[in-house]
């Protein structure tokens, strides 16, 4: 049974859990406006990917793609191949948020991985709205403040390569990538990425080897099923 004394010990407890995890990705969105703009990227198109991409997995992705050399396009399709998964979290919080009109619209950019585990963690429905939008708007200001400030401090760089700050998306993105490759298959299927990745290197063009990959292990994904 939920009292009020109860329901306010949730809702403290919510905004709590939401405020630590904007603080946390707020301060990790310096590196991603610093990484971007280190990447080639302008102030305002580092700004515009976090305002309109937001999801930071898929937002590394594309600048690390376009820092490598590669083009934007193919940057942009590793980053929709990442944030496909958004798709699927929207499914499963559908029901459970049940808005409609322009808040439908809102709700689907706020969904991703922070937000929905957030909500799913709650037994009361009330609580599990209350959690993502709490923990979406929270994550909206403070990641995109974050990049505004990362972007602005490299911006004002006269050689951001200068302080190596060239190699810093590859290494992002194996930052990423590092802490999912404690089980065995996961690690095989890494290893596996990187030697085709190279294999065809010399015959591809830049970026495009991380789509030949992605769709391989998509592929793999389908057929283990």
């Amino acid at each position: 049974m939920v009292t009020p004394a109860t329901s306010q010990r949730a809702t403290r407890g919510i905004l709590r859990d939401a405020l630590g995890i904007a603080i946390a990705s707020g301060a990790y969105a310096i590196s991603f406006g610093a990484i971007s703009t280190a990447a080639g990227l302008s102030l305002l198109q580092t700004c515009a990917l976090s305002i309109l991409m937001f999801t930071g997995a898929s937002q590394f992705a594309l600048v690390g793609v376009v820092g490598a050399g590669g083009s934007v396009w193919a940057g942009a399709a590793a980053a929709a191949l990442l944030g496909s998964r958004n798709a699927l979290y929207g499914l499963r919080l559908s029901s459970l948020l049940d808005v409609r009109g322009w808040r439908r619209l809102l709700a689907s950019h706020l969904v991703i991985d922070e937000t929905t585990a957030m909500a799913i963690a709650r037994d009361d429905p009330t609580h599990s709205r209350f959690a993502f939008w709490a923990t979406g708007i929270a994550l909206f200001t403070l990641w995109n403040t974050g990049t505004l400030i990362g972007a602005l401090a490299t911006h004002a760089l006269s050689n951001p390569k200068l302080f190596g700050l060239d190699a810093a998306p590859p290494a992002a993105f194996l930052a990423l990538l590092a802490p999912r490759l404690r089980a065995r298959e996961p690690l095989a299927i890494a290893i596996a990425s990187a030697v085709i990745a190279i294999a065809v290197l010399p015959l591809v063009p830049a970026g495009v080897p991380l789509l030949v990959v992605a769709l391989l292990v998509a592929l793999f994904g389908i057929f283990k099923k």
